[in-house]
């Protein structure tokens, strides 16, 4: 935990000096001593300190200084730092100060100079006055804040961002906590430039890019080799593997992720099927274990960023970013997952992210407190959600067109859903408009066997309505069934086009697509399992048909 700050201010070279060692000796090892000359200097560095969440404790401030007076200066600081305590130093008897100090700024001492022995007369005062200050003080959250309205649609992608990549951060809603319109004033940021993120330094960002967020807290570092032996695109639980197995067998890797780690899965509330725990384990402990894993091993990372294409030439993949280098590998591994459908329901465009979210959005969780809340889907993931979200919501009702979660739901969650007093499972039941002002309001429903309509309050919307591959960005000959999940294996002999791009005298390996050297594992595969442990196994496969393919060429 950082030191609360003393601050000393005196024009005077000599004086300062003199008290700055003076409390060094006596409150260096607990408090943080800063010293200046200038007032001017002092003032312009406290909303600095105000932003990264430093506190001062305590202003020791000579009153007769030229750029302005002790009580002027303090006057001003305690509009900052309105806690801490307040001592003016004078070389004489200045009794109007005193009284304008005592009034104006509710001077707790008036120090004489010299103050020699400081064991008598300097430090008994400020004994006093700390253990008072301390006897209130509560230490502030040290990291990253964030300040915006609650439902909007960039807040929720910063908070999304920073949850996904387990980056602490505090939310500040500008309509209910007072704090943040302080810290909007202190810093002169207008209500229209919101959201705002302050970062642990105390610099800031208003309305704030991704990537500029990522640049700015050091989570997209640049590619250190010319060319790699292995480029993972997408890092979720297949390519988490893949790069988790490729670093630890000596090959040169890179994982590329264009959100965040951890994919679908990733934003799970709780896995509880995975092998090896017992207990269940959330999507995010799972990536941060992976993500740790693979980093130590050597592999690279690099997020946020998209890949835009991937081409070939004389045996080497070229990997085109959206926004960055090119970068050459030897082979690919596509592991880029699914994406969940949008629900075309008439006003669904107009609050999402203010209300309506697409998966877990485990961020906004605790805004749905003694809430109506409703989930449509009934997989897995809606019934992992709508477990987690009971927790918070008063209410929670899972939509589902069909008479039962048994279809497409796993026995252990069923059970555990019908065990929970707050959720209601709304069988046969579709949903035909979404209604509200600023956020979403209200849901109009309608049972699809009575064509019974009614329209109901709901504060959140979590979207599960099965999902789609993300294989739209690729331009490279690589065969995708009618859904566009990548083929591999053998089963690409079933595409007419197969004979006119692979020019290989073997068949592709399991996991390798109709181009040599580029591979597919996890949910973007044809006939993929969808489970998070078997996107585990085909990515450290992968793996080891990229070995395979590398001792052929």
């Amino acid at each position: 935990m950082e030191r609360p700050i003393i601050f000393s201010i005196d024009d005077d070279p000599q004086v300062l000096r003199a008290i700055s060692r003076d409390l060094k000796k006596q409150y260096g090892k607990e408090y943080k001593i800063i010293s200046t000359e200038s007032a001017s200097e002092a003032l312009e560095s406290l909303t600095d300190l105000k932003n990264s969440s430093d506190v001062v404790a305590m202003f020791v401030c000579d009153q007769r200084m030229p750029e302005m007076e002790g009580v002027d200066f303090l006057e001003k600081a305690i509009k900052i730092f309105p806690d801490a305590k307040r001592i003016l130093l004078t070389a004489y008897t200045d009794t109007e100060a005193a009284i304008k100090a005592i009034n104006d700024v509710q001077l707790d001492y008036y120090l004489m100079k010299p103050w020699d022995p400081p064991e008598e007369k300097l430090y008994p005062v400020i004994d006093d006055l700390l253990d008072d200050w301390q006897s209130d003080y509560v230490p502030d959250f040290k990291g990253i804040k964030l300040i915006g309205y609650q439902f909007s649609p960039q807040s929720h992608s910063v908070k999304d961002y920073l949850a996904s990549n387990l980056v602490p951060y505090r939310w500040l809603d500008i309509e209910k906590n007072p704090d943040a319109k302080e810290i909007l004033e202190l810093n002169k940021v207008s209500l229209d430039q919101l959201p705002m993120i302050i970062f642990e330094d105390g610099t800031f960002l208003c309305k704030p890019t991704i990537k500029a967020i990522a640049e700015k807290i050091g989570s997209n570092p640049q590619i250190t080799n010319d060319i790699y032996d292995v480029v993972i695109v997408g890092a979720g639980p297949a390519g988490l593997a893949a790069a988790v197995y490729g670093a630890s067998e000596g090959l040169k890797t890179l994982l590329i992720e264009r959100k965040a780690p951890g994919g679908q899965a990733g934003s799970s509330s709780r896995i509880e099927n995975y092998l090896g725990f017992p207990a269940g384990l959330s999507g995010a402990d799972l990536t941060r274990r992976a993500i740790t894993q693979a980093m130590r091993l050597g592999a690279e990372f690099l997020s946020p960023q998209a890949v835009n294409d991937i081409k070939q030439k004389d045996g080497y993949k070229t990997i085109i970013l959206d926004d960055g280098p090119e970068i050459k590998s030897r082979t690919v591994v596509i592991t880029t997952g699914v994406d969940y459908r949008k629900l075309e329901v008439k006003g669904v465009e107009n609050f999402t992210g203010a209300g309506i979210y697409y998966g877990a959005a485990m961020t906004e969780a605790a805004a749905c407190k003694d809430k109506e809340v409703y989930i449509i889907g009934g997989g897995n993931s809606a019934g992992q959600a709508a477990v987690y979200l009971s927790k918070f919501a008063k209410n929670v009702f899972i939509i589902i067109r069909r008479d039962s979660l048994s279809y497409t739901m796993s026995a252990y969650l069923i059970q555990q859903i019908g065990n929970i007093s707050n959720i209601t499972v709304l069988t046969d039941t579709e949903i035909l408009e979404v209604t509200g002002h600023n956020c979403l309001e209200h849901l109009t429903l309608i049972n699809l066997k009575t064509k019974e309509t009614i329209t109901k309050d709901a504060t959140a919307l979590y979207i599960f309505i099965g999902a789609k591959p993300f294989t739209d960005w690729i331009k490279l000959d690589i065969i995708k069934d009618e859904k566009g999940f990548i083929e591999t294996g053998r089963e690409l002999r079933r595409f007419d086009q197969f004979g006119k791009v692979w020019k290989m005298n073997r068949d592709p390996f399991l996991l390798e697509t109709s181009c040599k050297g580029v591979f597919a594992a996890g949910d973007v595969r044809s006939g993929a399992m969808n489970r998070v442990a078997s996107a585990v196994g085909e990515g450290s496969m992968a793996i080891s048909f990229v070995h395979k393919y590398l001792a052929e060429v």
